[in-house]
């Protein structure tokens, strides 16, 4: 405690600023900060007394190489008219203005004031409709719209073309639909051309032709979409994952966990099958000359002839007495064992007898954090004692080998 309050005690060291909570409400003496803490580069203001935009203008004026600000939580009254471009933000990286109030016509007023801003947060300001963003915001990189009740998901077409914005958060932000109309099925949008991470959670997103649109996206890498009500279609939550997986090509990351190349493989054989028939159905065909799948199939699969392309169509055979894509059907207790790691703790676990070797090693690869290694599973029954049997084909079900409850998984990479 001594060596901390010593530190803080050299203010003209302090890089790191907070005076949360502490009733700010003005800059004080003219060039006081400057005077003081001559080497702030970070100041959290936030849940003060702060009333306008010149008060802030006024404490950034003395800082020179201002970095960081947070002035969420203030009632704060901004320009109502464009404000004259000066230098004072032009360190300026990572602002928030949660709760401030601020109108996204303010925040567009205000930004040609700061040219190299890469984080703009702007939670829970009741942001109902967006503008597009005319030579401003044009070095962001995220942007967080959280707790604002957009109009509807057209606007985001509104701010689709900042051109280095990688990450864009939207939780809780009442959309019930993403559409890119410049783009046809299996074709990318010039939309967001850089945005890698995307969180859409909490929304009301009701129809997997907005998870289908999300292919189109070219940099997209990581997904966020909990607490949707399209994922309330799908009881089981591996099939659920794995319906999401085959959609968007270039996935790596799904609700915070990491898609390895074996899950995608398994995800994507899965969906080729399951939806087969349907494929058919629509005028599918295993000659080419034929093949010529509706409109209406293409719009609810759009990456169907892609995973064709890449597995081939899949065979009479696949397609025989299909397990429903419910799979309400015989639940496998069994125990997962890792001889070779023996501080690995046994798990058990309840399968579906119909889940294919490939989906259970995607499964195991999350349940016990294994790198990308390769899985070799086999199976030990109290009905075959001293025997182990190799489940050594990724496509075959659980039930090919004649696995039953109470046996045991055995995990070797």
């Amino acid at each position: 405690m001594d060596s901390v309050a010593e530190q803080q005690s050299r203010l003209n060291q302090l890089v790191d600023i907070s005076v949360r909570k502490c009733a700010v409400s003005h800059a004080g003496e003219t060039e006081e900060i400057s005077r003081t803490c001559a080497n702030i580069r970070h100041i959290n203001l936030s849940k003060n007394l702060v009333s306008s935009w010149e008060t802030v203008t006024a404490i950034a004026s003395q800082v020179q190489n201002l970095e960081t600000l947070n002035i969420s939580e203030n009632k704060i009254k901004f320009p109502s008219t464009s404000t004259s471009v000066s230098g004072v933000f032009s360190k300026l990286r990572i602002l928030a203005l949660n709760q401030t109030e601020v109108t996204w016509t303010e925040v567009l007023l205000c930004a040609p004031g700061w040219p190299a801003l890469e984080e703009l947060y702007l939670t829970s300001n009741n942001i109902a409709v967006l503008e597009r963003p005319d030579n401003v915001l044009q070095t962001l990189k995220l942007l967080d719209l959280s707790d604002n009740q957009l109009l509807d998901g057209n606007q985001l077409h509104l701010i689709a073309h900042l051109p280095r914005l990688e990450q864009l958060i939207l939780r809780n932000t009442g959309i019930s639909s993403i559409h890119f109309p410049d783009a046809g099925f299996g074709c990318k949008t010039k939309m967001f051309p850089a945005l890698k991470r995307l969180a859409i959670n909490d929304n009301k997103i009701s129809q997997w032709s907005s998870i289908n649109e999300l292919d189109k996206l070219p940099s997209l890498r990581s997904l966020q979409c909990h607490n949707n009500p399209f994922m309330d279609t799908e009881k089981n939550p591996e099939t659920l994952r794995q319906l999401i997986i085959a959609k968007i090509s270039q996935l790596e990351v799904l609700n915070k966990s990491e898609i390895l190349p074996a899950e995608r493989k398994g995800a994507e054989l899965d969906y080729r099958k399951i939806f087969g028939n349907d494929w058919l159905a629509a005028g599918g065909n295993w000659n080419p000359e034929k093949n010529k799948p509706s409109e209406e199939f293409l719009a609810a699969h759009p990456r169907y002839p892609s995973l064709c392309l890449k597995y081939g169509a899949p065979e009479e055979g696949e397609l025989k007495g299909q397990q429903p894509l419910t799979l309400k059907n015989q639940l496998l207790t069994l125990t997962i064992k890792c001889p070779e790691k023996p501080e690995q703790k046994p798990v058990e676990k309840k399968l579906p007898e119909s889940m294919t070797v490939q989906r259970v090693k995607g499964l195991l690869y999350r349940l016990l954090k294994i790198p990308g290694s390769e899985l070799k599973l086999s199976y030990e029954s109290s009905k075959l004692e001293g025997k182990e049997v190799e489940l050594d084909n990724d496509l075959k079900p659980l039930q090919f080998y004649s696995i039953e409850n109470g046996d045991c998984v055995l995990v070797r990479w």
